[in-house]
This record gives C-alpha cells, structure tokens and sequence, in this order.
C-alpha cells in the first residue's frame, strides 16, 4: 500500500510540473520574432464579420507565393497597444483558403473586441500585418449587393459603390471572380469605383499577371470590401452580374 501511495504522488508531482512549465511557454509576438529577421506590415490583412454567421469573424490575407507558416496572433484587449508585440499571443487557430486558394482566412469566434495580427515566413525572413482592429460588436460588417454596374464599353464594365461613411473609409478592395471563386483579378483603390480591365486608378494589383478578357453572356462575381484605416471591413458589397 505504501509503495501504491509513493507512485501515486510521483504521479502528481509528474503532473504538477508539466502545468507549472506549460504555464510557463511564451507564445507572444515578441518572442517569435525575437532574434530574427521581421517586416513589419509585409502581409496585405482585413478583418469583417462572417456573412453567414454573424457571431464568427474572418481575417482574410494576401499569402505570397511561396510563404508558408501562417500564425494569428491577438491581444486580449482592445485597450491595448496595437503596436507592442508583447501584447499579442499566438492563437492556435487553421487557416482556410479563400477565393479557392489565391487569398487565405483565419475564421473564429471572438467574445470581445481586440486586435489581431497575422504572420507568414517567407524568404528565411518573418512577415507581419499591421495591427486589425476586430470591431464585430461596435461596428458589424454590413452586407449589401447594392453595386452599379456600366457596360457601355464592350466587355469592361464599369463598378461603383456607395460608401456608408466616408469617416470610416480609407481603401476599397475588388475582386472580379468566376462564380466558382477562381479569382480573375484582385485590385485596390481609394475610389468607390473600378473598370475591368482599367488600372488607371488602382493603387495596389494583386493580380497573377495579366487577367484574361472576360467573355460576352458569361457571367461573372464582383466583391468589394470597404476597409477601414484599422483594417476593419466596414461593409461588404457582392454582386453576379452577366458580360455584355
């Protein structure tokens, strides 16, 4: 009995050690990017509730071509500072393509609002987004399909979009998509308005090379994300619509 109960509290002391030191492990920002070489605001990143479950919300990113690694890290405050990475901890969370692969997301629950950031590794070198505010309770992501579209140029129509507010605002992102989300083209602009294949106003191309003409009576998707200064997508626009 007596030799039952000392095996019983080397368990337990067993035990007791293994919490203490996973108590321990430093999963910050900080730490992960301590003694190696980092970009800071190398990763193109947006955040905006999810359109079918409004309790999750998705952070979406640009991964580039042979980057690998992706982490999400997230404070556990939005009254921390953004900038301190010793305020974020690596959450353990998969990401998800998007847009069949050429863009990827993170998608969770979160009970409150905070800040997030996402990584990659790429080129033996750490790649960091600029801090997303996660604003799914103060300023929900709004959905609309409320988008006008020109087609008096022959097989390049014309977007446009109302903004909701101005304030808010600081960068629109495009996708023109098959309806499968094969991704055509990918195209930013500080205008609510884009033409396919027009890059006369475009002040950030994602596009794989050259996109290809669209085809007459095909038909097409076209997304556009309102995104904030903080990164925050204030409303999403999606829209089908048949070439002429």
């Amino acid at each position: 009995m007596k030799r039952i109960l000392i095996i019983i509290s080397l368990l337990l002391a067993s035990c007791s050690s293994d919490d203490t030191n996973s108590s321990l492990v430093d999963n910050s920002l900080s730490s992960y990017i301590e003694g190696k070489a980092f970009e800071p605001g190398a990763v193109i990143a947006c955040s905006g509730n999810d359109m079918v479950n409004s309790n999750n919300v998705e952070i979406y990113f640009f991964p580039e071509s042979t980057s690998d690694n992706f982490k999400l890290f997230q404070t556990n405050s939005s009254n921390l500072d953004p900038n301190n990475y010793a305020n974020y901890e690596a959450l353990e969370i998969a990401d998800t393509p998007f847009f069949n692969g050429f863009l990827r997301k993170f998608v969770g629950f979160f009970d409150t609002e905070r800040w997030v950031i996402v990584s990659y590794e790429l080129d033996n070198e750490i790649k960091l987004s600029n801090p997303i505010r996660i604003k799914q309770l103060t300023q929900p992501t709004l959905f609309s399909d409320a988008i006008m579209i020109n087609q008096e140029q022959s097989l390049m129509p014309m977007f446009s979009w109302t903004i909701n507010s101005e304030a808010d605002n600081a960068i629109f992102f495009q996708v023109v998509s098959t309806t499968d989300d094969d991704l055509i083209s990918g195209t930013y602009t500080f205008e609510n308005q884009f033409q396919y294949y027009n890059t006369s106003n475009v002040v950030l191309n994602i596009t794989d090379g050259i996109p290809p003409n669209l085809i007459s009576g095909e038909t097409y998707k076209f997304t556009v994300m309102d995104v904030s200064e903080d990164n925050w997508v204030n409303q999403l626009f999606m829209t089908q619509f048949t070439v002429e």
